[in-house]
């Protein structure tokens, strides 16, 4: 599969993120995710649910209130759509709560939220779990943004560095421990690299960023990450930040640090990102572009209208410019059993996010659109969804 592709990436600043997280918390609410005026949790909603017409905009409205919450990793690309959507739609007020990918699937399996976001898909048991929520039906995996996790570090007069599977799998598994050792200074010809202490940064939550970084160890470099792949952190030692914005602004203040957060935590705070060496002619940097060939790889290998996808083929590949550690965010919904007073609601956000307009937006924010035949597939169950 082939994503598009976007030219003229424009970085966020933090000036832009905060000022689009203030917006949306203005009109959202808390960051508990709750609202005083809403009804108890348990509803995911504070009003009914009711569609209004479609608006100049091109966009279908719909009123009503929705709690959401979860990965972090589309925590900009969220917000973006979040204030887009209820300036167009007076009506709607939407709250996504940036937590994790494993909050947000409780928050979703407890009934607190209309939709979820995961870096990961569900595993059997949270689909199981899910059907005591969604009534006649189950959780569904819906893709919806893509991107790289990028491998930022903090090395001042370094400004081009370049690792492989196996380094970072040491580094982050507190086996390469100097900048010096010769495995990164074999990688890096004619850079100095100083004898600086490595401090390596990982996530405190349970994280999908984290799982996908670990499913790349895993199949990348299995005998230099001695652990399954999992939300969270299994390796020694590190120092832990609570989400992707933790992460990167441990990172931007420790001399000698490295760690792991989507693209435009990166671009936001100006932390230069690790090339990998993939064995391709040159090594990869983390781009939308670069990204959009790893993810290009991708197998669906849900089913019915589920659609989690098998990302194994990008880890391993040596294709010229396809960046090998990424993640596929998913919106998790019921495809059955929403409740009556958030299904339009829903419905319309996700039919926006997914379409043309929506995905349009995420290039300018350091994330890869979907690729059509996926988002044709996305579409179709969102309009499906009851």
């Amino acid at each position: 599969m082939k994503l598009q592709r976007k030219s003229g990436l424009r970085a966020l600043t933090v000036g832009a993120v905060a000022i689009t997280g203030a917006l949306v918390l203005s009109a959202c609410g808390s960051d508990d995710n709750s609202d005083s005026s809403s009804t108890p949790s348990n509803s995911a909603s504070g009003s009914s649910s009711a569609a209004s017409g479609t608006n100049a905009g091109g966009i279908s409205c719909a009123t009503g209130k929705l709690l959401s919450s979860g990965s972090t990793a589309q925590q900009n690309a969220i917000e973006t759509w979040v204030k887009d959507y209820q300036q167009a739609c007076s009506g709607a007020t939407i709250n996504y709560k940036p937590s994790s990918s494993g909050e947000g699937i409780i928050d979703f399996n407890n009934g607190t939220d209309a939709f979820a976001g995961s870096d990961s898909p569900l595993k059997p048991e949270e689909v199981a779990k899910s059907k005591s929520v969604c009534t006649g039906g189950q959780g569904v995996n819906i893709p919806m943004v893509g991107g790289p996790i990028a491998v930022g570090y903090n090395l001042p007069g370094v400004n081009n560095l370049v690792l492989n599977a196996s380094t970072l799998a040491k580094i982050f598994n507190g086996k390469i421990t100097t900048w010096n050792d010769k495995a990164i200074t074999a990688l890096n010809p004619g850079v100095t690299l100083p004898s600086t202490k490595i401090q390596s940064v990982h996530r405190q939550d349970d994280s999908g960023t984290t799982d996908n970084l670990t499913k790349y160890f895993h199949g990348a470099a299995p005998a230099d990450w001695p652990y399954e792949h999992a939300k969270a952190w299994a390796a020694k030692g590190g120092q832990a930040a609570a989400k992707s914005s933790g992460v990167a602004a441990l990172v931007k203040q420790t001399e000698g640090s490295i760690g792991y957060f989507e693209l435009s935590y990166a671009t936001a705070s100006s932390i230069p990102t690790v090339k990998i060496n993939t064995g391709a002619a040159a090594p990869v940097e983390a781009t939308t572009d670069n990204a959009s060939s790893g993810i290009a790889q991708a197998k669906v290998v849900g089913t019915g209208s589920d659609l989690a996808l098998d990302l194994g083929a990008a880890y391993t590949t040596k294709a010229d410019n396809a960046y090998p550690i990424v993640l596929v965010t998913y919106e998790i919904a019921c495809d059955k059993g929403n409740k009556a007073d958030t299904l339009a609601l829903t419905k319309s956000f996700l039919t926006y996010i997914a379409s043309d307009a929506g995905q349009g937006k995420l290039a300018a924010a350091g994330y890869a659109p979907l690729p059509t035949e996926i988002a044709t597939k996305v579409r179709s169950t969102i309009s499906a969804l009851s």
